[in-house]
């Protein structure tokens, strides 16, 4: 070689420098699991088995609205239900379908309908909330201080009840008042009270997966202070270092763009000294700063669609999770108690329009790469789970037969020595199984018939598979 091996010894050690520095700062996704949703609700209204109560609430709105998997399918369009035969009553296709074999059944048109069904009916038992937001902020209202210290008191013991009894979801947290001028010491205050109630009520333990969401965040010291709080709040109460985690709420133009010119996301995730792990999208909030009206106030307005791809953009491979915001259109009928016919069909169409319409916000936001969202009510739940499990399943096929040839192609190219340039298709489809396992669409059987295994896939990386499927 030309170049002096000690010179360019003293290049590539400045380069390691370099590119250390850049893969700290964008290590890649998380591979831990990412919640689908988040409901929030209330401060005043939450118990101990909240979560208990609305999973078999969504499943009776299920079973009122839905009661089977052809009804369930024609509300959202899912693909394969306009060839079945409309004359044919919903219990003869189920029994005809349940009739076949499985062969028979991976070609009849009804598959995806039966499957995605089954597979919320049997999410809506099992674990309708998968995340739960305490809200003390637009959820709650505001309130006298002594009226939001009770509350803050009373929610923090249903916590320690709900670990006590086992009957919390999986991912839990609290949303206080923004650290604005005006809210800024109302936030602190509810942040105080209700962690150290929490603590003292639990022998100084916090729930898996307990977070605080900051929200309208629209400059880094916001951010720093509510660390530098955490800080002091773990130091007072005896809480090992960093067991504060935070989210942060995108619901301004200024947390998109600041008054440089200049997208501040990043410095925000700075500012959180890495203790944020996720960023909500306030749908309401930033569509009302952009001056749109409430009745185009909309999950897929094309300001929302600016303000995701910003977002996606700064903050893409930082491992931070992303959500996006909610339809704030209900799935509730407008008649209540003992139905006449005529009013249980009313309340179907309310119902049905409301769940279709959810579900294409929901796709909207998987289609743009926004994998988890917020519900606001139980009633909510079918229009979601019918959504990501749609989204996933529905391309199942075509996702194993490629990243099986995928595999296969850069193993021949390794052997034979050519160069395998499209491995990040290949990232793509492993990001795809990870997604659909961790969401609960597909099952670990499921994604084995990729020929990967379960390491594999969970290792986030289609490079390393390969590295490690090299011939020795």
């Amino acid at each position: 070689m030309t170049i002096p091996a000690n010179k360019k010894e003293q290049l590539f050690a400045k380069l390691k420098e370099a590119n250390t520095a850049f893969q700290n700062i964008y290590p890649g996704d998380r591979p831990d699991r990412q919640p689908v949703h988040t409901l929030y609700g209330g401060a005043n209204l939450f118990k101990a088995d909240a979560a208990q109560k609305m999973g078999l609430r969504s499943l009776e709105i299920l079973n009122t609205y839905a009661p089977d998997f052809v009804t369930f399918g024609k509300v959202f369009l899912l693909d394969g239900m306009e060839k079945i035969d409309a004359s044919l009553s919903p219990a003869a296709v189920q029994s005809a379908y349940e009739a076949l074999s499985p062969e028979e059944q991976h070609k009849h048109p009804a598959r995806l309908s039966y499957e995605v069904y089954k597979k919320v009916k049997a999410k809506l038992a099992k674990e309708a909330i998968e995340d739960f937001r305490i809200d003390f902020e637009d959820g709650y209202g505001n309130r006298s201080n002594e009226e939001e210290d009770a509350t803050a008191v009373e929610a923090a013991t249903e916590v320690a009840k709900g670990m006590a009894n086992k009957t919390l979801p999986p991912f839990i947290g609290i949303r206080i008042k923004p650290f604005t001028e005006e809210m800024k010491e109302r936030g602190l205050r509810t942040l105080d009270i209700f962690v150290s109630t929490l603590v003292k009520e639990t022998s100084g333990k916090l729930p898996d997966n307990f977070v605080v969401m900051l929200p309208k965040v629209t400059i880094p010291e916001q951010v720093t202070t509510l660390i530098d709080l955490f800080e002091i709040l773990e130091e007072e109460l005896n809480l090992p270092a960093g067991t504060l985690k935070m989210e942060m709420m995108v619901e301004t133009t200024q947390a998109v763009m600041d008054e440089k010119g200049t997208n501040p996301l990043f410095r925000f995730i700075k500012a959180s000294r890495g203790r944020c792990i996720a960023t909500h999208f306030g749908t309401y909030d930033y569509t009302a700063s952009c001056s749109i009206t409430a009745k185009y106030q909309e999950m897929d307005h094309p300001v929302c669609d600016f303000a995701h791809h910003m977002t996606k953009v700064a903050l893409a491979h930082t491992g931070i999770w992303l959500s996006d915001g909610a339809t704030n259109t209900m799935p509730i009928g407008p008649h209540r108690g003992e139905l006449t016919a005529a009013q249980h069909q009313e309340n179907t169409e309310v119902v049905h329009r409301a769940w279709k319409k959810g579900y294409e916000h929901i796709r909207h936001s998987l289609w743009n790469g926004f994998y988890q969202g917020w519900d606001l009510n139980p009633a909510q739940f079918p229009m979601r789970y019918a959504a990501v499990f749609a989204f996933f399943l529905e391309s199942y096929d075509e996702a194993v037969d490629r990243l099986k040839t995928f595999v296969e192609k850069a193993a021949r190219a390794t052997l034979i020595g050519d160069v395998f340039d499209d491995a990040a298709t290949g990232q793509g489809l492993l990001n795809y199984f990870l997604r659909a396992l961790n969401s609960g669409a597909i099952t670990e059987e499921e994604v084995l018939k990729t020929g990967l295994t379960l390491d594999e896939i969970r290792g986030r990386s289609f490079k390393k598979i390969l590295e490690n499927r090299k011939p020795v």
